[in-house]
């Protein structure tokens, strides 16, 4: 089935807000066996109605996000009834719910508030229960009605379209999909390979299963692999790639390097540390960014100035002033250091020259060393990142930890 999604809202063409519509939609519906087919975005207002004039012949399923609240930029609701030849009427199970919802509130009553209760004719309401706008559904009209295809108005903010959409969409969509040849969707997260080493090492033999689809995701620091098809083809799929890259691979899911590396400290019941000077404390923001980070995280140390290096993790000052900040000698007693001092099972070191200045013919702006310490022989590896700064912080941060990971498993 054709399906199409209209993202109305002018914040976020600005930039102002993040459209994470269409993830979720997509990853909601692909189950269904269905597709997004096309998205679009618009502003407020009357350019819905041009979205829709374009959509509506060729679209078998159009969900349409934002523009039901309350407010004169909020016309989704009228130009769809317009469209559709459809009568508004006020629906007063929904007048007296919005009516209860906002004295509990203590929020006062307005003619336009009262806006979100009128209800297409024919259109079946959605309930809303963290907001005052519900959703509507409306069923599919026969050529002779004028023709359109089922149609889902939903509310803008994720945090009351989300709830809707699972609660209420997916079972009408349950009862109103066809049920095709069902896809199944395999999905990898690596880390330490480029987009094409990955394609070189399983792209050709994935091609030659038939109905496979392939896709390539490149990140800073890692790849995604897409494998959609038949069940019984990704499973062969799923063979060549475990044996191929399962070294790189560190998800089959959503869940980011962090997360895998706390859930898997705490599988072992063990705990770390960093010790950081060029990623500035952005290796720890991104373990502590990790539900139950507490249980494994014991401490992080921003060495930014070789003063703090020598106090706070005992760096010694020959061992700077020989082989300088940035080396191999100084990442190794940085991770020592902070092993010690915090009595963690595990420590990161972080040490570079993200520039733009302050690089040299022997040590360049991008060079980077990261020292693993615990779990064995303290390891030091050497990274050339020549990229702007923040990307630089990423990279190296991702690559330490990945090197933790390597060594947990």
């Amino acid at each position: 089935m054709h399906v199409v999604v209209i993202n109305t809202g002018t914040e976020i063409l600005l930039g102002d807000v993040l459209n994470t519509h269409l993830t979720f939609i997509a990853q909601q519906i692909f189950p269904l066996g269905l597709r997004v087919n096309r998205q679009i975005t618009v502003p407020d207002g009357n350019a819905i109605r041009e979205a829709l004039e374009q959509n509506l012949p060729s679209a078998e399923i159009i969900f349409l996000t934002g523009g039901l609240g309350p407010t004169t930029d909020d016309l989704t609701r009228e130009i769809t009834a317009e469209m559709l030849g459809l009568e508004l009427a006020s629906d007063p199970l929904l007048e007296a719910a919005i009516t209860e919802r906002l004295r509990t509130r203590g929020f006062p009553m307005t003619n336009r508030i009262l806006r979100q209760a009128m209800v297409p004719q024919g259109a079946e309401v959605l309930p809303n229960d963290n907001g005052t706008a519900p959703g509507l559904y409306l069923p599919p009209r026969e050529p002779a009605a004028g023709g359109s295809p089922y149609l889902f108005l939903l509310p803008g903010p994720p945090r009351e379209l989300r709830p809707m959409f699972v609660h209420s969409v997916v079972p009408i969509l349950h009862r109103i999909v066809r049920q095709e040849k069902p896809l199944e969707y395999h999905g990898y997260r690596m880390v330490g390979i480029g987009e094409s080493l990955v394609e070189e090492a399983v792209g050709e033999q994935l091609l030659a299963l038939p109905g496979i689809e392939l896709g390539y995701c490149a990140r800073i620091g890692e790849v995604d692999l897409r494998v959609i098809g038949p069940p019984d083809v990704v499973a062969l799929a799923d063979a060549i790639v475990s044996e191929k890259l399962a070294a790189s691979i560190f998800s089959r899911s959503s869940e980011n390097l962090e997360a895998v590396i706390v859930r898997q400290l705490s599988a072992r019941e063990e705990t770390l540390a960093v010790a950081e000077s060029c990623t500035g404390g952005f290796l720890a923001h991104r373990i502590t960014n990790v539900p139950g980070a507490s249980k494994v995280f014991l401490a992080g140390y921003v060495t930014y100035a070789n003063e703090a290096k020598v106090a706070m993790l005992g760096v010694p000052e020959d061992t700077i002033t020989q082989f300088g900040a940035v080396s191999e000698e100084v990442a190794r007693d940085m991770a020592e250091g902070a092993r010690t001092r915090s009595g963690a099972s595990f420590a990161l070191a972080t040490t570079g020259i993200a520039g733009p200045g302050g690089g040299g013919e022997k040590k360049p702006v991008g060079t980077a060393y990261i020292a693993l310490a615990g779990g064995g022989e303290t390891l030091v590896r050497h990274f050339f990142f020549p990229t702007d700064r923040e990307t630089f912080k990423q990279l190296v941060s991702q690559h330490a930890l990945n090197l933790l990971r390597t060594r947990l498993i």
